[in-house]
């Protein structure tokens, strides 16, 4: 099987439909399982989870100019669990950002794709993550500005559940509230898994959207594959006035491969060859069915 056979619909434009989003997340899906197979390293399981929100994102959502990636008028995405780059370098390279034959260098010596995204390396890289916890930090700092300047460009910030569990993010979550940054969004990735577990075996987070609503945020849990309700969810947060929001997006790790689907052992894994091509067999199959409106 030719792993580096790359779907191009769409390429950089502003999507509407379900469908045509769908088929962008697939196409996103199968980049990451080609990455990362090429890659021999890297996660699988919160890439393919997260491929609809930033379908979503990226291609219905934010403003930027691919050929401009340091236009000010941008909105800005912060990745604080820079784990899941695959998916971001996906869309990027999809919305035009660089061309998506440089996908194929994820994690090999030299390449601007780094494991975990170097702002240093790849312009449209909004800030360097690995640590966990720091970024919603960040992300508190750019609304902040934002504020000051009384911009209209506005913050999002994808993170995971398991950061949570992690003091940092709570110190930016009240900071948030205090400063009523609602021009911030934040995106929880919440598929209930970490590399040793279940989340709520290693750290019970329990009610997630209670503690966000309890420290002065709009908590919003929502179906993280379901479109419409992504798209519904964003548009509430625009019209959100004097506190960020906050979205618990409910996902499936592993989304889209039968195989890895909430199996926490594939949090910090990549597929060998033979899993690659199951992997890419079912997504193809899948985008069959999207292509016949099934």
């Amino acid at each position: 099987m030719a792993i580096f056979k790359f779907f191009s619909p769409y390429l950089g434009m502003k999507l509407e439909s379900v469908k045509e989003l769908a088929l962008m997340a697939n196409s996103m899906r199968q980049d990451v399982v080609r990455m990362l197979v090429s890659a021999q390293s890297g996660h699988t399981a919160g890439p393919l989870g997260m491929a609809d929100v930033f379908s979503v994102l990226f291609f219905h959502e934010m403003s930027y100019k691919p050929d401009e990636p340091g236009w000010e008028g941008r909105d800005r995405l912060v990745l604080s669990n820079g784990h899941i780059c695959p998916i971001l370098y996906s869309a990027m390279a999809r919305a035009g950002f660089f061309p998506l034959e440089e996908l194929s260098t994820l994690r090999k010596l030299g390449s601007r794709l780094q494991g975990h995204p170097s702002r240093a390396k790849l312009p449209g890289i909004e800030n360097s993550s690995g640590p966990l916890g720091e970024g919603l930090g960040i992300a508190c700092g750019m609304a902040l500005a934002g504020k000051m300047d009384k911009s209209e460009w506005r913050v999002y910030c994808a993170m995971s559940d398991g950061e949570h569990q992690e003091g940092s993010t709570w110190e930016a979550v009240m900071l948030a509230a205090k400063y009523k940054l609602d021009n911030l969004v934040a995106i929880c990735d919440r598929n209930c898994i970490q590399i040793d577990g279940g989340t709520e075996d290693v750290m019970p987070l329990g009610d997630l959207a209670g503690k966000y609503r309890a420290f002065g945020w709009h908590a919003i849990t929502v179906d993280g594959h379901d479109y419409g309700a992504i798209m519904r969810t964003l548009h509430e947060a625009r019209a959100t006035k004097g506190k960020p929001t906050m979205i618990i997006a409910k996902t499936v790790p592993g989304k889209g491969v039968s195989f890895a689907e909430n199996d926490y052992k594939w949090h910090g894994v990549a597929p060998k060859q033979e899993e690659a091509e199951k992997a890419l067999a079912e997504l193809t199959e899948e985008r069959k069915k999207l292509e016949a409106g099934q």
